[in-house]
């Protein structure tokens, strides 16, 4: 008998576990994809949106273009989720399936800092990197801070490297000497889940390029008419121009459903990613996947896409019944920009104990270039 098989999300995880399925299964078998939006974005470039050296257009697609043949494509709200009938309501339209696929991501929410949104630009999205691009092009120099507004946010290189590429923007734009700039992080060092020596090799970094940098600075306040930042161990600070990450949570449709576990975020188990509910798997973003270590596994697009292939193979298993049981093994890697069209390179294994090992490769135009083209396979693969 033919199974429906609802997969929420259209990101990069949603995305992988349709096409992987589609692939997979015999065509009698639905797959539905689920999301609001009408287009997919390559967020890494996102950074690249900010100096503008890419447009919005350029590194986004329709979200038609991508779903693999053979997908039913739905797009609409998620208003609620009931996992124990894998049941889904899409704008007053109830979907159900014999299994369910949670990729729903994370949430930004500047709205719970006030002053935040309004005294700063928000990289982590397309208006947000705009935003930025065109209040760069009319700096001529002060005080540009780019801060973390929470400890925790996904892809964690991502302010270190937006720090170094606007110094290197600044440098390009002949202004350098007239601008100071600062990174607060609310962490206490880069990528600390990586362990102390990348975290040191990041600081490193950034440190040699004139940025100053403060971990453990929390915020607090954000006075947009002054331009000035509170933080929580009673240092001020002002700016001119502020560029921030925002606070990060589980969706509004997730923690309605009952779904966020005491972390906030949606558990699953590390290595099949199914949920406490029957056939409810759950990966990608919504996801807090506790490690060895205490911390959680990084958010980002390769655990994402990784954990949705095992997902995939493993459902398809279940369907088919062939095939060996997959198991997600912590593997994964991220590229780091430094500016002057050079990138870092790190990879390791999270899941390792008593600690993940990942190394760190310095800053090389061929690891820019691995990034490009990765940009390049994301946009292009699925036309």
């Amino acid at each position: 008998m033919a199974s429906t098989t609802l997969v929420l999300g259209g990101g990069v995880g949603g995305l992988v576990v349709a096409r992987c399925l589609r692939r997979a299964l015999p065509h009698p078998h639905r797959i539905v994809l689920v999301e609001r939006r009408a287009s997919f974005l390559f967020e890494p470039s996102l950074l690249w949106l900010m100096t503008g050296d890419r447009t919005v257009e350029g590194i986004s697609r329709p979200l038609p273009r991508l779903v693999p043949k053979g997908v039913e494509l739905v797009r609409g709200e998620i208003e609620r989720i009931e996992p124990e009938k894998r049941r889904v309501v899409v704008e007053g339209s109830a979907l159900e399936g014999d299994h369910l696929v949670i990729a729903l991501g994370a949430e930004l929410a500047a709205d719970q800092l006030p002053g935040l949104a309004e005294g700063g630009h928000d990289f982590y999205t397309p208006a947000g990197a705009a935003g930025l691009r065109d209040a760069l092009s009319a700096f001529t120099g002060g005080r540009l801070v780019v801060m973390t507004a929470a400890p925790a946010y996904k892809c964690p290189g991502a302010p270190y490297e937006a720090a170094m590429l606007l110094e290197w923007y600044c440098r390009r734009r002949g202004i350098r000497d007239r601008t100071e700039i600062t990174l607060y992080a609310a962490e206490p060092g880069p990528m600390g889940t990586a362990g102390p020596e990348v975290s040191r090799g990041v600081r490193q970094m950034v440190e040699s390029k004139g940025i100053a940098y403060h971990p453990e600075h929390q915020v607090v306040g954000v006075d947009p008419a002054e331009r000035r930042l509170r933080f929580a161990n009673g240092v001020e600070a002002g700016y001119d121009l502020l560029a921030f990450v925002p606070p990060h949570r589980a969706p509004r449709v997730v923690r309605e459903s009952g779904l966020a576990a005491e972390s906030g975020w949606m558990a699953a188990d590390r290595r099949t990613f199914e949920t406490v509910h029957p056939r409810v798997y759950a990966l990608g973003d919504v996801v807090s996947v506790p490690l060895a270590m205490g911390k959680p596994l990084p958010k980002a697009g390769v655990f994402a896409e990784r954990q949705a292939q095992v997902v995939a193979h493993n459902l398809a298993r279940e369907i088919t019944g062939r095939g060996s049981p997959a198991s997600y093994d912590g593997v994964g890697e991220c590229f780091l920009e430094t500016g002057e069209g050079r990138a870092g390179f790190g990879k390791g294994d999270f899941y390792a104990e008593p600690a993940p090992r990942v190394g760190l490769h310095p800053p090389a135009r061929r690891w820019h270039a691995a990034k490009v083209l990765l940009e390049r396979m994301w946009l292009r693969r699925w036309i």
